[in-house]
């Protein structure tokens, strides 16, 4: 397959999908409504209520839809649309489950009423993912427009726990891998470099869940009596997990290369400052010799996620006998997400200070995953991002997060090509308060995804 030198009908399906905005925020709006967070009681409702709109959504779009319950209790949405054996395959990918809202007093509005403020639009979910929902169902309608005789064969798939891991949609893909057979997958749940700048996202950091207990005494006890003497346990983690960064900030693992350069687009350090909201006179992580990108894109990196000892509310004078922290580690791609989980695991053990009793346990392993950019499905899917945002390029940028149903899918289906784009550029901050999405990277990104389809089939 070769990728055409110029996309016919581009302005056209620019501007049919730009004349959509009134029906995808009607639609977005009815999505972020439900609040939808796959596995924590209470929401099981909702989560029922999303999966059947996603459901007559994907019907009224032509497609026929088999609701799957998974083995995690989610509800999978897989819509096809099959014309021949002979054409090719393409399969689209969202979820509508959302992670928690958190505290309400930090949201300038109710986080399940879709708001627009200054040209964005508010609500859990807007971005991540349910923009991109709307997004598919956008570029459907788009294509539906243009495409006087369908050119491949298609397939919708809108999972309901990603959020939580995916753990039934991986448990289906190894069950019924027949299901996601496909020549390209194009996978909507990352987002442009900024608003604006068409981008794909050519790989995700792998990772896996941490927790380091240390215990030093059968029970806490008085801190006049025994403190100064008497092993703190709290002191002993704080100082243990100390050896996880150097002077500068950077992660150390023994036995682990935590210096890896990032080789692709830059990411330069005050528009990281700006993205990750960091603090007036607070320092960036490293010296002047390391770039976010290196950080963010590349290395491993160990973030305490959670510390748990005694509550300041609940503070007595006493010596803490145990004290817990959960750490998540990232790992960038070429890297052994299991090996280096393996390391931290043997570094936690052999830095433990002053004898402590010290127990790991390491969960939720998932390995790294990166995109050939020169594949022709990828090179098309560039050409589309560009010619619907009217622009010379698409860049290519890393993405800190990770998606294990990449590697599911990369695992399953080896010959397919993966594409990672989307609408959740950095002002999003997605699964914060206040998540927000720029409608113009929905109806843009919908122009897109129709271009592709469109061209695919003829490039087969």
């Amino acid at each position: 397959m070769s990728t055409p030198t110029h996309l016919p009908l581009s302005a056209e399906i620019r501007t049919h999908a730009l004349t959509q905005k009134e029906e995808v925020f009607r639609q977005l709006s009815e999505l972020v409504a439900f609040d939808s967070v796959h596995g924590e009681s209470g929401h099981e409702e909702d989560c029922r209520s999303a999966a059947a709109w996603v459901s007559q959504a994907l019907t009224e779009a032509g497609l026929t839809v088999d609701e799957i319950v998974t083995a995690d209790g989610s509800i999978a949405l897989v819509g096809q649309r099959h014309i021949s054996a002979e054409a090719p395959t393409v399969l689209l990918y969202s979820h509508y489950d959302v992670v928690l809202a958190g505290e309400r007093t930090k949201w300038l509005s109710d986080p399940f009423t879709l708001t627009e403020r200054e040209g964005r639009w508010y609500g859990r979910g807007s971005a991540d993912c349910k923009g991109n929902l709307v997004m598919h169902l956008a570029a459907l309608r788009t294509l539906e427009q243009f495409e006087e005789t369908p050119r491949v064969n298609l397939k919708v798939l809108i999972e309901g726990s990603e959020e939580q891991g995916g753990e039934g949609l991986d448990k289906l893909i190894a069950e019924r891998p027949e299901l996601f057979a496909a020549d390209a997958i194009l996978i909507a749940d990352t987002g442009n470099a900024a608003v604006g700048k068409p981008t794909l996202t050519t790989s995700l950091r792998g990772g896996a869940q941490v927790t380091v207990t240390l215990n030093t005494l059968r029970t806490p006890v008085h801190s006049g009596m025994f403190g100064g003497a008497a092993p703190d346990a709290v002191a002993a983690l704080v100082r243990l997990l100390n050896t996880l960064r150097d002077e500068r900030g950077r992660t150390v693992i023994d036995g682990v290369d935590t210096s890896t350069r990032w080789e692709g687009e830059p990411y330069d350090a005050e528009t990281f400052r700006a993205d990750a909201g960091v603090l007036g006179g607070v320092e960036l992580m490293g010296d002047e010799s390391d770039s976010p990108a290196d950080f963010v894109w590349a290395r491993p990196s160990v973030t305490i996620t959670g510390f748990t000892s005694t509550p300041v509310a609940e503070a007595v004078n006493a010596v803490p006998a145990t004290a817990s922290a959960r750490l998540n580690l990232r790992v960038g791609p070429g890297t052994s997400a299991a090996d280096t989980a393996a390391k931290l695991a043997e570094h936690l053990r052999h830095n433990t200070p002053w004898g402590a009793l010290v127990e790991v346990e390491v969960a939720d392993v998932n390995e790294p995953f990166s995109a050939d950019t020169s594949s022709p499905a990828l090179s098309l899917l560039g050409k589309a991002l560009a010619s619907a945002y009217g622009a010379e390029q698409t860049g290519t940028v890393g993405s800190g997060g990770s998606i294990p149903l990449c590697t599911a899918l990369q695992q399953a289906h080896p010959e397919a090509e993966i594409a990672l784009f989307g609408v959740e550029e950095p002002q999003s901050t997605i699964h914060s308060p206040n998540e927000s999405v720029d409608p113009s990277e929905i109806l843009h990104i919908a122009a897109a995804e129709a271009l592709f389809l469109l061209n695919y089939g003829d490039q087969n």
